[in-house]
């Protein structure tokens, strides 16, 4: 048995950096490390499959935006109880409670984790705020990770970080999960009651980030394509609104378990979001062998390869998103074929879940030593 390591949540529900939280945990306890998951907040999501694959989750029992001493006194108690080597946090308001613990329940090794250029609201004074908070807590980590070189960048830039103590390491993805499978994508378009139609994909939280607004209003301008939105969230009525208005007809599916099912069934996926760290659908799209188009939001452009794996748009412009669109589909089947496969091979060479989870040991066991 390795290492006892607590992975520190703000929340366990669907969306791309709690998706990776999961793959770690479960990634690592079969490489045999002692691993448990804490989530801030009652897990909605990943409880089941952590405690099958013999991690044990806890939760604090906070609710958004309501401050709650004593699930610190509690996260302090677990810390005592479970005594962990490594303390790795994730998002923003973990990050945070993590820092703070660390002055009352000493951990050897504290790693904070970064997975969005902007882990904030609209309001840039909330973004500012959190900077300021990063940068007065910054001694109390031994360092800081982000997803992508575009994060650690602009956390950098904004002095919330000092760049002698950020690295990068990229999310990953389970490539034997996502992979293009002929009879799986036949069976997926049957019970979708798909035909030959061109399928677009796009998948992630109904929230502002992901800038559906932007691709709603594309979608005005293709014909005879169908546009499959699985998620949900606050602003899913919205939009549904916003599409009859536009006089669009989406297949909003809602939260979906079978994403990899979806996938298959799709000829290209889109992403039009507005603010992003290294989009997990982008690398689970690509790892699909699905052509994407993308806006530059992020480290879109880490995965995305404008013209070769698909293509890149500017943020928040639909008249960009949609030729990009139209661009894509009316390529003849052999070249998007060939722009997927290298999709495929990229995301295979960079972001394999086993590489970045032996990175990841890496990291953990240089620190042990450096700091133990």
């Amino acid at each position: 048995m390795k290492e006892r390591l607590v992975l520190l949540v703000t929340n366990l529900a669907p969306g791309g950096a709690e998706t990776q939280v999961a793959l770690l945990a479960r990634g690592l306890a079969r490489r045999g490390w002692s691993v448990c998951v804490i989530s801030l907040l009652p897990p909605s999501a990943f409880a089941r499959q952590l405690s099958a694959a013999g991690v044990p989750v806890y939760s604090l029992g906070m609710r958004p935006g309501v401050p709650n001493p004593l699930a610190f006194l509690g996260l302090l108690v677990l810390l005592r109880r479970l005594r962990p080597r490594i303390l790795h946090s994730h998002m923003f308001h973990a990050n945070l409670m993590a820092r703070l613990a660390r002055l009352l329940c000493p951990v050897p090794v504290l790693i904070s984790t970064l997975h969005s250029a902007a882990e904030s609201g609209r309001n840039s004074a909330s973004l500012c705020w959190r900077d300021r908070l990063y940068r007065w807590t910054d001694p109390l980590t031994t360092v800081t990770v982000a997803v992508a070189g575009a994060v650690a960048g602009r956390h950098v830039q904004a002095r919330a970080v000092r760049p002698s103590k950020v690295l990068t390491i990229p999310n990953g993805v389970d490539t034997e999960r996502f992979k293009p499978d002929p009879g799986r994508r036949s069976a997926a378009r049957a019970e979708l009651g798909l035909g030959g139609e061109f399928v677009w994909l796009a998948a992630g939280r109904l929230m502002w980030k992901k800038g559906y607004q932007t691709l709603l209003r594309a979608f005005t301008r293709l014909t005879g394509s169908v546009l499959l939105i699985a998620g949900s969230g606050p602003q899913e009525a919205d939009l549904r609104q916003l599409a009859g208005e536009l006089g669009v007809a989406p297949r909003f599916l809602g939260h979906r378990e079978d994403i990899a099912d979806l996938m298959a069934a799709s000829d290209a996926f889109v992403q039009s979001s507005l603010v992003e760290g290294l989009p997990l659908s982008l690398l689970e799209a690509s790892a699909s062998a699905l052509p994407c188009v993308a806006s530059d939001a992020g480290a879109s452009g880490d995965v995305v390869q404008d013209g070769i794996t698909g293509f890149l748009v500017p943020i928040g412009n639909p008249d960009a998103l949609a030729a990009a669109m139209l661009r894509l589909a009316a390529l003849p089947a052999g070249q998007r074929l060939a722009m997927g496969q290298a999709a495929r091979a990229r995301v295979q060479a960079g972001f394999d879940i086993n590489a970045v989870l032996s990175r990841w040991e890496a990291l953990y066991g240089e620190l042990l030593l450096r700091w133990t």
